[in-house]
């Protein structure tokens, strides 16, 4: 899928981001250069509030719990998350663009000693289950 093809999808599933200009391309840039955890939190805790960070660690935890079929309640305990982000949340983990579930599907992948994952070809996998019916697919 090349860089317009993910943009035309992105807008057919209802977001108006536009990824082409220079501060979104700037963005996806800056995460893509990160090398490491620590390198990772010295940019996020610039970029963004201690507030901010909590909240997306929260979502991707809820994706994460919804990818094992935890009910609602149970993440809404667990994150402090309204039912209306988690329904957001578990709209997105089931759409078309699969950023949810593919990095979750790379965070439970196996690593060796280095931390580095030892399938790099996980996002070429025909199918991995995720809970709920959901799959990675390439």
């Amino acid at each position: 899928m090349n860089k317009n093809t993910r943009v035309d999808v992105a807008v057919s599933i209802g977001t108006n981001i536009n990824w082409q200009n220079r501060e979104n391309q700037q963005l996806i840039d800056a995460l893509l250069a990160l090398k490491n955890s620590k390198e990772a939190e010295a940019f996020l805790r610039d970029l963004m509030t201690t507030g901010e960070i909590e909240e997306f660690g929260k979502r991707l935890e809820a994706a994460r719990l919804l990818s094992k079929d935890i009910q609602y309640n149970t993440i809404i305990e667990s994150t402090g998350l309204s039912s209306t982000t988690i329904a957001r949340i578990s709209k997105w983990l089931k759409g078309s663009l699969g950023g949810y579930r593919l990095i979750l599907a790379r965070l439970s992948a196996p690593r060796n000693n280095s931390g580095q994952i030892l399938n790099k070809n996980l996002h070429h996998r025909n199918s991995t289950k995720l809970g709920k019916g959901l799959s990675l697919s390439s």
